[in-house]
């Protein structure tokens, strides 16, 4: 019996040191999770796309309009994980009325096909959430052959918005929401080598893709003026999601064991991280704001950089002629 007392009291500062380690993990990560979205609102009736939505901040941000009755279309590049995030998220709300589409961002074609679709199915559409992308892609190229950041992050969802802007002016009040981030304040529009064929890093190409949304966002805004359409941007934050799986150091041994256990206290779960988008998309104190950012559900000061109005001109100048608009 003395030997296992005098066991258990060399033992017990290591898990004492551990169980602290833990307590303070759990709240950092509470302290982490950020802004919530506390209104209660009836969507019925109305429409919603959602790109991106059958995984991570898209799937909560489906599933919390599903649950507050909204017709929701997924647009998906993957139509088979689509159909089964679809058949997930009606089974756990008990609603219908919620549905998966074919539409690959990296494609304008599939862009194309996938709004010719639905709009044969509706005549309406209240809330656009831009919400899909890629992060820290290795250097590929888009079927048209953007780069893949720029092409999946701002020229699909470029086309897209285009496309759907008549049932939106239809439907007013309507919105968009352009989901972004704050590694938007580390972009540079590269001008001289915007598609990344001079020089490429992953990093980089990402972001001057999410300063591309916001500068996309002001400047769509100003041409939405006085159409009941708004839109805004907004950063989820850091959440627990599969975003970084292309990142190589993230599937070593180093980073699942020890930095992934440090990185969990420091990430939003995928539900908190989908709190703002669902702010930008139905808080009624929003009904005329637009042009904004918000992160934790609140208005946040943009980079300088994505002030700059004459560079958000000449983006979407660009950008109607990479899409074919206007031809």
């Amino acid at each position: 019996m003395e030997i296992i007392i005098n066991f258990l009291g060399r033992i017990a500062p290591f898990f004492a040191a551990h169980a602290i380690v833990g307590i303070i993990a759990v709240c950092v990560r509470l302290y982490m999770q950020g802004g919530k979205f506390k209104k209660n609102t009836d969507e019925t009736g109305r429409v919603v796309i959602v790109t991106g939505g059958n995984t991570g901040l898209g799937r909560e941000t489906v599933r919390e309009l599903a649950r507050r009755g909204a017709t929701v279309y997924m647009a998906c590049r993957d139509k088979e994980k689509g159909e089964q995030a679809c058949k997930e998220i009606v089974r756990e709300t008990n609603n219908s009325n919620v549905f998966s589409r074919e539409c690959d961002l990296s494609s304008l074609d599939s862009v194309r096909k996938f709004v010719d679709g639905f709009k044969k199915e509706q005549d309406k559409l209240h809330i656009l959430i831009n919400n899909a992308g890629v992060f820290w892609e290795p250097r590929r190229l888009t079927k048209e052959g953007f780069e893949m950041h720029l092409g999946v992050n701002h020229v699909g969802h470029f086309l897209l918005t285009h496309l759907l802007l008549d049932l939106l002016k239809h439907s007013e009040p309507s919105r968009i929401v352009v989901v972004s981030s704050k590694a938007h304040e580390r972009g540079r529009i590269i001008v001289e080598d915007i598609n990344s064929k001079l020089s490429f890093d992953e990093g980089t190409a990402y972001c001057q893709s999410k300063l591309a949304n916001i500068l996309f966002t002001r400047e769509l805004a100003k041409r939405l003026t006085g159409t009941g359409v708004t839109v805004n941007a907004v950063n989820p934050g850091i959440a627990d999601t599969q975003i970084a799986r292309n990142m190589i150091f993230f599937k070593t041994k180093l980073a699942q064991t020890v930095l992934r256990p440090l990185l969990w206290s420091l990430m939003k779960s995928p539900r908190n991280g989908a709190q703002t988008t669902l702010y930008a998309a139905l808080d009624s104190e929003l009904d005329e704001v637009s042009g904004q950012y918000f992160s934790d559900c609140s208005t946040k000061v943009v980079a300088p950089a994505a002030t700059d109005d004459k560079m958000a001109k000449w983006l979407w100048l660009e950008s109607e002629k990479w899409t074919g608009i206007g031809r």
